[in-house]
């Protein structure tokens, strides 16, 4: 996966489970560059999803990457699992590792998987940046995680913005992904403050066109 061009990355929370492997070719036939996976366990976040079996299904038909998001209170568990199961990389929230991100982090990268680190809403980026360097990617949510269909919160922006200087300050290779309530609106906003990766659910699920909807996002 090519790190730092922009890439559009539909959340597979907002498809038709029941039609999950035409969702999939559809959005891969609009442009999508990858899949965004949402695993809950309902602790983590006040809700369940996708699961191993899902993922590895998933892994036999896409032909894009599988981004795999872990909102779990115990990734040390499911790391192996996951990138067993076909994951392209493993998101984990810096809420819930902390300090032991690094340990993660390489655990992650020696199974074969791109290690990404996680913050949300309320929680200030800054202590996340003493670790950014063992991740290929970081995701800032912009809205709070669980649900998807919420809006989007402007406050993302200025966090994004500073991670982005500081990555660029640092010299490092690394993906800026933002994900909850992404629209064209404020795609070219994020776009402006770095970000290089938009998960967009509603947007592109719940559109007629979903080329348009990727396309929209792109600034196209």
């Amino acid at each position: 996966m090519n790190l730092n061009s922009l890439k559009i990355a539909p959340s597979l929370l907002s498809a038709d489970f029941g039609r999950l492997a035409e969702e999939v070719r559809a959005v891969e036939d609009a442009g999508a560059d990858w899949l965004h996976v949402d695993v809950m366990d309902g602790h983590f976040v006040p809700n369940l999803s996708i699961g191993v079996p899902v993922v590895a299904s998933l892994a036999q038909y896409a032909r894009r990457p599988l981004d795999v998001h872990l909102m779990i209170d115990n990734p040390e568990k499911y790391v192996e699992p996951f990138a067993e199961a076909g994951a392209d990389s493993l998101t984990v929230h810096y809420e819930v590792l902390g300090q032991r991100l690094p340990e993660m982090a390489a655990r992650i990268r020696e199974l074969g998987v791109r290690p990404a680190a996680c913050v949300n809403p309320p929680t200030d980026v800054e202590g996340l940046l003493p670790y950014v360097r063992h991740f290929d990617m970081v995701l800032l949510m912009s809205v709070n995680p669980g649900f998807g269909g919420q809006s989007f919160m402007p406050n993302v922006l200025p966090k994004c913005r500073k991670l982005a200087e500081f990555i660029a300050a640092e010299g490092l290779s690394c993906d800026i992904e933002v994900d909850g309530g992404v629209n064209a609106e404020n795609a070219a906003e994020l776009r402006a403050a770095g970000a290089t990766v938009l998960v967009a659910g509603t947007t592109v699920f719940g559109a007629d066109d979903y080329a348009a909807a990727i396309a929209s996002l792109r600034g196209e």
